[in-house]
C-alpha cells in the first residue's frame, strides 16, 4: 500500500451468510465501506470502527433472542445491503422504466441479460436489424434468461422493450442519437431518443440490479497518438457488471486496449480463448492473462471478483464462431485505407467508428454483417447461460 492515506485502499473484512469473511473496499475520498458487517472490520480498516464492531459483537451474542428465524432474517438484509451498496456508484437519479417482463423477473430473482440499442439503431441496416435484435432476445429467452434491451424512448429510459418499440428502434435508428453515459442526461432532458452504448447500457444495467450485459464488441484505445479512448472501459471499471463480447472492436489498439483495462481494474477472462478475439477475427494475437473453459467457472471467479473487490467490471472475451469469422488479411487491408480516408475527412470520435464498419460492409461484399449478426447472437447466448449460473450462486 502507498503511504499517503488519499491514495491508499484500505481493506476491510466482512462475512456474508455464513461464508468465509472477504475484503471489501474502502476508497478514503468517499469514506464509504462496501459492506461494513462483521466482527473483523476493525483490525482491517485500521480501527476505525472499534466502537462499532464492539457493539456488532455484542449483538452477535445476546441480540437475535427470537432464535434463528430472526438470525437467517438478519442474515438476509445483510446480504440485500450488501447487494445495493456494492452497485451504489450505479445509482441513477432517473428511475429506469422497467418492462413488465424485466420488473418480474429482477423482482424474483431470475436472470437477466441487458443487450445494447446501438447495435440496432446504427450498427446494422434495416430490416436485418430488427431481424438481429429479435434474435438476440430469443437467444438470452433460449437459453434460460430474459432479455433487457435498453434505450431511451420519448425522454423516457427504458430498460426491456415492447414489439412496437423495438421496431421503432430498428425503423427509426437513423434519428436516435448515439448515447454513450455522458450523452444519457443530453437524451433524457431533451425528451429525444437515443440508442445507448456500452457505456450507457452497462450504466443502466447496473443500477437496476442486471449482473450481466451482453455485446457484439466493447470501445477501447483507438489507433494513432491523438489518445482517443472510449468511455466504454471507464464505465466498466466503476461497475458491478460482466460484459460478454467478441473482445474489441478490430479497428482499435488492441495491445494498449488491454493495457487500459489492466491499469483501470478491469477483470479480462478469456472464454474458451487464450487470445483476445478481434471482432470479426477470433483470435488477435494479444495474450489474455486468464482462460476459462465452463460457464460454471465464470460465475464463481465473477463472485469472489465481486464479493472481494466490489464495484469492479469485467470483460468476457468470447470469440466469433469459427464459421462466420473474416479474413485477417481483408480486414487489416480495409482498415489501412479507411484509417487513412478518415483522417483526411477529419472524421473522427463517435462517428469513426460507423464509418469504418460501414467501409468494412462495402469491401466485405455485406460478409461483415452476418459476421456481426453471429457473433451478436453467440455473445446472447453465453450471457444468458452466465447470467443463470450467476443467479444460483449469488442466491446462496
Amino acid at each position: 500500500m502507498a503511504d499517503d492515506p488519499d491514495d491508499r485502499r484500505v481493506l476491510g473484512l466482512s462475512r456474508l451468510d455464513g461464508e468465509a469473511r472477504v475484503a471489501h473496499v474502502l476508497w478514503p475520498r468517499s469514506g464509504d465501506l462496501v459492506h461494513r458487517r462483521g466482527a473483523g472490520h476493525a483490525q482491517g480498516a485500521r480501527g476505525e470502527s472499534r466502537a462499532g464492531a464492539g457493539s456488532r459483537q455484542a449483538r452477535g451474542q445476546g441480540g437475535h433472542r427470537g432464535g434463528g428465524g430472526r438470525g437467517r432474517r438478519c442474515q438476509a438484509r445483510r446480504r440485500d445491503r450488501w447487494r445495493r451498496r456494492a452497485g451504489r456508484g450505479a445509482e441513477l437519479a432517473v428511475k429506469p422504466a422497467l418492462s413488465r417482463e424485466v420488473a418480474a423477473a429482477l423482482a424474483s430473482g431470475q436472470p437477466v441479460v441487458a443487450l445494447e440499442s446501438t447495435i440496432v439503431a446504427h450498427g446494422l441496416p434495416w430490416p436485418a436489424n430488427l431481424e438481429v435484435a429479435k434474435d438476440l432476445e430469443a437467444a438470452v429467452r433460449r437459453c434460460g434468461a430474459v432479455p433487457a434491451t435498453i434505450a431511451v424512448i420519448d425522454g423516457s429510459l427504458c430498460a426491456g422493450l415492447g414489439d412496437e418499440q423495438l421496431e421503432r428502434l430498428a425503423q427509426d435508428g437513423a434519428t436516435f442519437v448515439k448515447a454513450g453515459a455522458t450523452d444519457l442526461a443530453v437524451a433524457l432532458a431533451r425528451g429525444g431518443c437515443a440508442a445507448t452504448t456500452v457505456s450507457a447500457t452497462a450504466k443502466v444495467a447496473a443500477a437496476v440490479g442486471i449482473r450481466v450485459f451482453s455485446t457484439g464488441g466493447i470501445g477501447g484505445v483507438h489507433r494513432g497518438d491523438d489518445f482517443d479512448v472510449s468511455h466504454d472501459l471507464v464505465a466498466l471499471a466503476g461497475l458491478p457488471l460482466a460484459v460478454v463480447s467478441a473482445g474489441a472492436k478490430s479497428i482499435l489498439d488492441l495491445p494498449r486496449t488491454i493495457e487500459a483495462m489492466e491499469t483501470l481494474g478491469i477483470l479480462v477472462l478469456g472464454y474458451r480463448c487464450d487470445e483476445l478475439p478481434a471482432f470479426y477475427r477470433r483470435a488477435s494475437g494479444v495474450r489474455l492473462p486468464h482462460r476459462v473453459d465452463t460457464v460454471r467457472e465464470l460465475a464463481e471467479i465473477l463472485t469472489v471478483h465481486w464479493r472481494a473487490l466490489g464495484g469492479h467490471g469485467a470483460l468476457i472475451a468470447n470469440p466469433i464462431p469459427a464459421a462466420a469469422e473474416l479474413p485477417a488479411e481483408l480486414i487489416d487491408a480495409v482498415l489501412q485505407q479507411a484509417l487513412a480516408r478518415a483522417a483526411a475527412a477529419e472524421i473522427r470520435g463517435k462517428a469513426l467508428t460507423p464509418y469504418l464498419l460501414a467501409e468494412i460492409s462495402r469491401a466485405s461484399a455485406g460478409r461483415s454483417v452476418v459476421a456481426n449478426r453471429a457473433l451478436a447472437v453467440h455473445n446472447a447466448e453465453v450471457g444468458a447461460e452466465l447470467a443463470v449460473a450467476l443467479s444460483h450462486l449469488l442466491a446462496r
